[in-house]
This record gives structure tokens, C-alpha cells and sequence, in this order.
């Protein structure tokens, strides 16, 4: 395995939160789920709001399943420290790596670490080096196809040791813009609100942060919003992003590097992990047999997958975020959150997409 940079800076990095149970399952067949199993929140449901109208979505009365809270940063850490128990080799700080061959008959990867050159001749490569890695740069440009929605805000997040507002997550639409209350545990919080793509971290200190924030939340839970100092804060554009085929000879492209997600439907972390599942199965299959069909088949599989979780990700923005002060656009997701609220079957197909409760 090959990392750009320090360990670290990989394990201290903030990331998502909230895993779908087939990505808890795909952890426990791992062997790496011990300290999850010990340390994550498991919630039944999520909250909507619309200024001081509050809805909950019962996931678990819906399809019999929840979400567990169980940060990105964590995951890391235990397959990190599996990897290397294992006798796995980690090359942190691996410099201009390069794919310099994705022939037929195998592959073949280049990079400095320590001072010096290495090269490593590949069966198979998977790229999970993430939206601006080098893997999908390797292909030519006319050998793949990328569809892209750029969005005209971002998100600003800050994490702080306090304890969550609520139990459970709370997405506001709100006329000053989206807010998202999530946590890490019982007393480490993570909150979100909507931002424009010119702000900075500059322009937000932590004061500015909590009042914008508390004006954002309905006053149940405004009242009771505890704060203090930021650990981090960061901001994150907004896109829709796949890039098809996922695989081209010998690569096969995982997560970031194929596909971004908004992120208020919370499947980043979840698509990648459903890549990662789809490629060790073909992987088992091509070294216990010599088959290639589950190779032959990732690519079309795991877009099937992702197709779904981009419609969902971008219907859940189009209905929580603010794109502009028209009034029509607006009165259209008051519409939608209302037959959201009243409607068993609206409800229903919100809390399928919310917990991944479909079908490969």
C-alpha cells in the first residue's frame, strides 16, 4: 500500500461518520470491527426540520435497520493497524508515484520512499488515492467518461468537544441556509452549516460559527446547544462526480477516485466501501479459480450501486439546501417536505436510500 503522506496526518484526518450495516458487516468480516463494536453509537432515526417544524424519520421501524456512528478517522486506525499485524507493508510518504504500464498481461507502479526509487510490478492496482490521486490520471482521457454537477455553496464543519445537541442527527432547512447536527460520540459533536464557495476559514471564527449555527436550529434545540473551542474546522465544496468505466485493464479504480457523492446523504464512505467489497470478491474469485468474470463485471456492478446513491444524495440537497432566494424553489421543498412528512410511502423510500437497504 501506498500513502502519499504521513501516518499521522492519515489517522488525524477528519472524514464521515455514519456507516450503513452492510459497511459495519463488510468491517466485521474483516476481523476489524472489535472497537467499533465497542465504541459506536447505533440511532434509529434521524430528524427533519423546517424552521421550527420538527419531523423524525423512524429508520429502524421503516426497514428494520439503523445507521451507526463510527467515524472515518477510527476506521482508518483499525485497518491500518490490522494491515500491519498482518505483515502487510505500508509505504507512508511514497513520492511521485506513477502507473507506467496497465498491459494485458499485468501492471506496473513507480515511486520514491526514503531516498530512493522503487518499482513494483502489479497483477492488479486498485486506486483508492481519492479524487485528486494519480490513478484516474493514469487512464487517457478518451478511454473514460465523466459526468459532473459543480454546486453553488459549500459546507462548513467544525468539530468540538461538547456533547450532541440531540441524540440523533438533525438536517435543518432553514431560510439562512442548510444546517446538519451529527456527533462522534457522546461528547464529541459535529456540525455543518451551509457556506458560500468564496468563504474561508478566516471568516468564521468560532463565535460567528455557534450563532449562525443556533439561528439555523429550531428553538428546542437552539436552547440547549452547548459549545466551546473548535479541535477543527474546514470547508468542503459541493460536486457530483462519476467517472465510467471504473476499471481499465489491470486498474481498477475505488471510492473518491471514481465517484464523490454530496454529502448530506452520508454514502461517501459507504460507496467505497461497497467498491472495495465488489473487488475483493473478484479478486477471491480470479486467484481460487482464474475466472475473470466478477473483474469483467466490477465496473458495471459498482456504477449500478453508485448511480442510486447520486440520485439520492442529490434529491436530499435539492430538498434540505438553499440554491437561491426565489420564492417558487422554495415553496417547492416546503411541498416536498410535506408529502415527505405525510406520506408512509415517501417516507419509507427516504429511509431505504438513507440506510442502503437495496439490492446489488
Amino acid at each position: 500500500m501506498l500513502e502519499r503522506c504521513t501516518r499521522g496526518h492519515v489517522e488525524g484526518r477528519v472524514r464521515a461518520g455514519l456507516l450503513e450495516q452492510g459497511t459495519v458487516n463488510l468491517l466485521a468480516q474483516a476481523g476489524v470491527a472489535e472497537r467499533l463494536s465497542r465504541e459506536s453509537l447505533t440511532h434509529a432515526g434521524f430528524t427533519l426540520a423546517v424552521g421550527e417544524r420538527v419531523h423524525r424519520i423512524d429508520l429502524k421501524a421503516l426497514t428494520g435497520h439503523g445507521v451507526t456512528i463510527y467515524g472515518q478517522t477510527e476506521v482508518t486506525k483499525d485497518l491500518v493497524e490490522a494491515r500491519l499485524s498482518n505483515g502487510g507493508q505500508v509505504h507512508y510518504e511514497a513520492l511521485d508515484v506513477a502507473v507506467q504500464e496497465l498491459g494485458d498481461r499485468g501492471a506496473r507502479l513507480t515511486y520514491r520512499h526514503d531516498g530512493a526509487s522503487h518499482e513494483i510490478e502489479c497483477d492488479f492496482i486498485a486506486g483508492c488515492d481519492g479524487f485528486h490521486g494519480v490513478s484516474r490520471r493514469s487512464v487517457p482521457r478518451q478511454a473514460m467518461r465523466t459526468y459532473e454537477r459543480l454546486y453553488p455553496f459549500g459546507w462548513l464543519g467544525m468539530l468540538a468537544e461538547v456533547p450532541p445537541v440531540s441524540k440523533e442527527l438533525i438536517y435543518s432547512n432553514h431560510a439562512r441556509g442548510f444546517a446538519l447536527c451529527s456527533m462522534r460520540s457522546a461528547t464529541r459533536s459535529r456540525y455543518y452549516v451551509q457556506c458560500t464557495p468564496q468563504d474561508s476559514i478566516e471568516d468564521w471564527s468560532d463565535q460567528r460559527f455557534w450563532g449562525e449555527l443556533r439561528a439555523r436550529l429550531p428553538r428546542e434545540y437552539a436552547e440547549r446547544l452547548v459549545t466551546g473551542p473548535s479541535i477543527e474546522k474546514g470547508i468542503a465544496s459541493i460536486r457530483s462526480f462519476v467517472v465510467e468505466p471504473m476499471s481499465f485493464g489491470r486498474l481498477f479504480l475505488v471510492g473518491d477516485a471514481a465517484h464523490i457523492v454530496p454529502p448530506a446523504g452520508a454514502k461517501g464512505l459507504n460507496l467505497a466501501a461497497a467498491d472495495v467489497r465488489l473487488l475483493h470478491q473478484a479478486l477471491v474469485e480470479f486467484y481460487s479459480s482464474g475466472r475473470r468474470t466478477l473483474l469483467d463485471e466490477y465496473s458495471s456492478r459498482a456504477l449500478a450501486r453508485v448511480w442510486r446513491a447520486m440520485r439520492f444524495s442529490w434529491w436530499l440537497t435539492q430538498l434540505t439546501h438553499k440554491f437561491s432566494d426565489e420564492p417558487f424553489a422554495h415553496k417547492l421543498q416546503l411541498a416536498e417536505l410535506e408529502y415527505l412528512v405525510q406520506s408512509p410511502a415517501a417516507s419509507l423510500s427516504l429511509a431505504e436510500n438513507y440506510v442502503g437497504a437495496w439490492r446489488d
